[in-house]
């Protein structure tokens, strides 16, 4: 039979493109947004819980698409030593060997075939089809043919397969099975003293995904406002905290005006218990906030300073983080607090001008790898090496900036000694002019109710993600002593 071909066209034919191609498949808008997160966090140093929301808006994600695309990309981070180990076995080569965009859309697919409810075909078909649209056709049988392997087994036989053995390497063991790097695994080994035998119950929960926290902070909302959202529950030890069940909390008409804002409940508080300490002497209105960003700290501080009509100084060296504090402040009564782009450890305010000072110090950010889950594999031994002269002078600096009778409260979202008591012993050794406090104490009305939160020094506090449900909070308060002279400074 001819075929005519229509005006202007060719006729059919194997020279002229034989059979239409086959339609490109769609990928999933929530498997796209969690491989965005990936390749920003590999590519561009990306923080995952800053730049998920913007994913989600971007792939126009809500409800349980928007928990799905969640949960992917956390959790394949959180469990991305565990899959990489499986992914070296099913691949017979090395993870540093493949294609990082590669590796990273194998990475979810391991996570959604060894921890989701995810049917194999589903989790290995969506995969190529991912590396397909966003790599190329070329690595696709490769992506196949492993994750095919990686079906073949459950999660525990997995890890029974690749892992060292339990009775002859406990920490190799469990560097594989719950995910963490030697060296941190040890840190937080170290940490727990006496109480290694928590060491499992600790990483376990450092892959548990945390409920979203909110504060309350005070004279802007009531707490009970929050609690009014459908799922909200009251926090364990803080007055002043609310836990989400679900939802994006950017819809809370207080979380958008600034009358509340995601907090963790340590952070909440360490805040106030360093508010709750009665002061010697002179008077309690000039308070500073020497490290401010982001500015959840600086907030509460803030709307508490309002309350008692005191006024708050927040001291942040990066100016785009300054910016993120005086977003975060914008709720407090005007003139309140002033945010001031300043280097911490060479101050423009002088010497015993504060009462209240607050240094909550850059540090490893071991205690927060719930929320921040791919800290874990950016931060090395060296890191802390060179963050824990950096803290011991902003803690000098800081006590410097207090005045007699007054208290500087010493902060960190670590747990590891050096960047802990470390840093206190070491300040304290160098210095007549300060003691260190009993926060059960000076602070019983906001601990009291919180169990097993001794830290590492008597009357430190150290808080717990398997013990609390928090972060890793750690909290050592101080007070400046009256000296006859000048006092003597490390």
């Amino acid at each position: 039979m001819n075929v005519r071909p229509r005006p202007g066209g060719k006729r059919p034919g194997p020279r002229s493109g034989g059979r239409p191609p086959r339609p490109r498949p769609k990928v999933d808008q929530a498997r796209l947004a969690a491989y965005d997160v990936l390749r920003a966090v590999a590519a561009e140093d990306a923080y995952a819980n800053l730049v998920l929301p913007e994913r989600l808006r971007a792939r126009g994600l809500e409800g349980r698409d928007a928990a799905f695309a969640t949960e992917l990309a956390a959790g394949t981070l959180r469990r991305q030593g565990t899959y990489d180990a499986v992914l070296s076995a099913c691949a017979r080569r090395p993870v540093t060997r493949i294609d990082p965009p590669v590796l990273d859309a194998l990475r979810l697919g391991a996570h959604q075939l060894l921890s989701m409810r995810v049917p194999s075909h589903a989790a290995v078909g969506t995969t190529v089809d991912l590396v397909r649209q966003e790599v190329g056709h070329g690595p696709a049988g490769f992506v196949n043919a492993v994750l095919r392997r990686v079906a073949e087994q459950t999660l525990d036989a997995w890890v029974r397969a690749v892992a060292p053995d339990p009775g002859g390497d406990p920490r190799g063991f469990q560097v594989v099975w719950q995910s963490h790097p030697r060296w941190v695994v040890d840190a937080l080994a170290e940490s727990l003293g006496e109480r290694a035998d928590e060491l499992d119950a600790l990483l376990a929960a450092d892959n548990e995904a945390p409920r979203v926290t909110l504060v309350a902070r005070p004279g802007l909302v009531d707490r009970e406002e929050l609690l009014a959202v459908e799922g909200a529950e009251p926090t364990r030890w803080s007055p002043l905290g609310v836990t989400l069940g679900s939802g994006d909390p950017g819809a809370i008409e207080a979380v958008r005006r600034g009358r509340a804002a995601v907090q963790d409940e340590g952070s909440q508080l360490v805040a106030l218990a360093a508010l709750a300490v009665p002061l010697e002497g002179g008077h309690d209105r000039r308070w500073l906030d020497t490290c401010a960003g982001p500015g959840g700290k600086a907030a509460l501080w803030g709307a508490e300073a309002a309350r008692r009509g005191a006024h708050l100084l927040a001291g942040e060296r990066a100016p785009h983080r300054a910016a993120l504090v005086e977003r975060a402040v914008a709720a407090v009564p005007a003139g309140v607090v002033e945010v001031v782009v300043a280097d911490a450890t060479d101050p423009p305010w002088g010497r015993d001008e504060f009462d209240r000072v607050v240094v909550d110090a850059p540090c490893s950010g071991l205690g927060a790898l719930r929320r921040r889950p791919e800290s874990r594999w950016r931060r090395t031994p060296g890191d802390v090496e060179a963050l824990v002269p950096l803290q011991r002078a902003l803690l000098d600096r800081a006590i410097d900036a207090t005045r007699p009778g007054g208290l500087t409260a010493y902060v960190t979202c670590s747990p590891v000694l050096a960047e802990t008591a470390g840093v206190v012993e070491q300040v304290l050794a160098g210095r007549n002019d300060v003691e260190l406090l009993d926060a059960d104490e000076v602070a019983a009305d906001v601990l009291r109710a919180v169990p097993d939160h001794a830290g590492p020094l008597a009357g430190t506090v150290q808080l717990w993600p398997h013990r609390h449900g928090t972060d890793a909070m750690f909290l050592a308060l101080l007070r400046r002593r009256q000296v006859v002279g000048r006092p003597s400074t490390g």
